[in-house]
């Protein structure tokens, strides 16, 4: 089975991460896309990020009607910090039949040169890569590798951040979230303060 791994913090989950996911599992070579639910990044202020087990819960909600989405809370297992080279690694050892690869946005790639192991992510995993309109792919080299593949998806310009400010605002952005995930952040109160 090839399974697209889509990492983040889903700090919420919103449409655009559905819209890319769901276009990743149906035109992109794979079966499955697993919604890789990413730990406290150091890097990240605590204070905005939601714990761990509510963000799963909310890629959960997100996921529940769609066949080939899939949660995943493999990182919380793992020793922090982590690097994707270990997950892969990890994934690799756990499902010795599935394939994994890996799923980002074109302002992923531009950087994936400085992440740990990137040689080894590049020889052994194919990456799967949707544009965005801030980013263009400007190394060459990595864009015409032949694990990459440029996938033409639909750009999606909505961030965690701009719903998590504006529910802090009183603004309403429900259009932007799956009903369920909305529902459970309206009840729980997060990101009014």
């Amino acid at each position: 089975m090839k399974i697209g791994l889509y990492f983040g913090t889903f700090n919420p989950i919103h449409v655009g991460h559905l819209i890319i996911a769901n276009h990743m599992a149906e035109h992109a070579d794979l079966d499955q896309v697993w919604m890789v639910v990413t730990p406290h990044n150091p890097l990240k202020k605590k204070d905005t990020l939601l714990d761990d087990y509510h963000r799963l819960q909310m890629v959960h909600l997100a996921t529940d009607s769609f066949d080939k989405l899939k949660p995943s809370d493999i990182e919380f297992k793992l020793s922090q910090p982590n690097y994707t080279v270990n997950t892969l690694v990890h994934l690799q050892e756990r499902y010795p039949n599935h394939e994994f690869s890996l799923i980002m946005g074109e302002d992923n790639l531009k950087t994936l040169h400085k992440w740990k192991n990137y040689e080894v992510i590049l020889e052994n995993y194919d990456i799967y890569v949707y544009p965005r309109i801030s980013s263009e792919v400007e190394n060459l080299e990595l864009k015409n590798h032949p694990k990459i593949h440029l996938i033409d998806a639909p750009i999606v310009e909505i961030s965690s951040t701009f719903i998590r400010n504006n529910i802090k605002e009183g603004k309403n952005i429900q259009p932007l979230l799956p009903e369920k995930v909305w529902e459970y952040i309206d009840h729980n109160n997060f990101y009014k303060k």
